[in-house]
């Protein structure tokens, strides 16, 4: 019999999921948990799971929850484990992504995964989300990632696409160019700040995000400095390249993406094409081109170097269409079949679902199988 597991979810858009009996039964999504309310419905979603769970003769015999240990979920899956008696088990965000799908799917043997998304700790302790993993059961490696870029000022990177803009610049040995570049749009002593807090690595994290080079790439080509809302800057650049692509199909993709031995994806020859750009929308366009390509080739050369022809796409960078509609193509083209995401979607909303597989997975491992986490160093 399938051992029965909840999952907690992660931190955004945030819904847990009761694995019973191989199938899954969902809560609602209760949105962001820096809301209270929301957090009061996970518990809510929680206790309301474990009964359903009870009154099916198959009490929860683990509790799946992300590797973040400040998060509201994580904390409240120990904590009802604790209760219960059973294993609070952590999943890493992209590893739970990934294996949402082939959750979703029925996807047996070993698996190439694209996982992308703002931000999600790694193995590492490290914030990722440009992820080439390889999967097989409740086993993975991390095979690859976006070239990471520093985060001036931490979270507030993130709300602020000049800053990553900036940081690309500066990892491109151009940290002169910040002020002259940013001064008049944020104010020359901010500017100037960022690019001390860079040259000192003054909170600067590194991260591998691609949500962080889709900031960088607005910020480059001006069209988003400030986030009012959540994927604004992404938004924007996808709307730029759309309007190109619908009046020039065959846009080529911008070149220079590196593909290193150590397996970094390194966009950053791309990027320098953006900060001169005198047609946004085209350079727009050439970017999701290349980018996609770049991930597209990393994948095809992990899975023929391992003989495998399953690949699967997850997290929320792929609602991005042109994004995913390129990275598919490219993939089928090369004899992979690609699975994606089901009905509920390819962010965090889906997560739960992913983690619950995992920690499934894990309890019916026999102890004699290798470890459940395998990663490589993030460069």
């Amino acid at each position: 019999m399938n051992p029965s597991v909840l999952a907690v979810g992660a931190w955004l858009k945030n819904a847990a999921c009761l694995v019973l009996d191989g199938r899954a039964h969902w809560s609602p999504v209760h949105g962001d948990l820096s809301d209270p309310a929301a957090c009061a419905a996970l518990e809510a979603s929680v206790q309301a799971l474990l009964l359903k769970a009870r009154i099916a003769g198959a009490p929860v015999q683990a509790v799946a929850h992300d590797l973040h240990p400040d998060f509201f979920s994580t904390q409240l899956a120990i904590t009802t484990a604790d209760a219960l008696g059973v294993s609070a088990i952590g999943v890493q965000h992209h590893h739970a992504h990934l294996a949402a799908v082939i959750a979703e799917h029925g996807i047996e043997g070993p698996v190439m995964g694209l996982a992308l998304d703002g931000v999600g700790l790694g193995a590492d302790g490290k914030p990722w989300g440009g992820e080439l993993l390889w999967l097989d059961g409740p086993r993975w490696q991390r095979l690859g990632h976006l070239q990471p870029l520093a985060l001036p000022g931490g979270d507030r990177a993130a709300r602020e696409p000049w800053r990553m803009a900036a940081s690309a610049l500066h990892a491109m040995g151009q940290g002169d160019q910040i002020v002259p570049r940013f001064a008049l749009a944020v104010g020359e002593s901010v500017a100037a700040g960022v690019r001390q807090m860079l040259d000192k690595h003054l909170n600067c994290p590194m991260t591998s995000s691609a949500g962080r080079w889709f900031d960088a790439a607005a910020g480059a080509l001006g069209l988003c400095h400030h986030q009012r809302d959540e994927a604004q800057a992404a938004i924007a650049l996808e709307q730029a390249a759309d309007r190109a692509l619908s009046l020039r199909p065959d846009l080529p993709p911008l070149a220079g993406a590196v593909l290193h031995a150590d397996g970094r994806i390194d966009l950053r020859p791309v990027l320098a094409q953006l900060f001169d750009a005198t047609d946004a929308d085209a350079t727009a366009a050439g970017f999701h081109l290349s980018l996609a390509d770049a991930l597209a080739v990393a994948l095809i050369t992990a899975a023929r170097q391992r003989g495998i022809r399953t690949a699967a796409l997850g997290g929320g960078c792929f609602f991005n269409r042109i994004l995913r509609q390129r990275t598919v193509r490219r993939l089928v083209d090369a004899g992979l079949t690609v699975y994606l995401p089901g009905p509920p979607g390819c962010g965090d909303a889906g997560l739960a679902v992913g983690q619950a597989w995992v920690a499934a997975h894990q309890l019916a491992r026999p102890t004699t199988q290798p470890p459940a986490l395998e990663t490589v160093p993030c460069a």
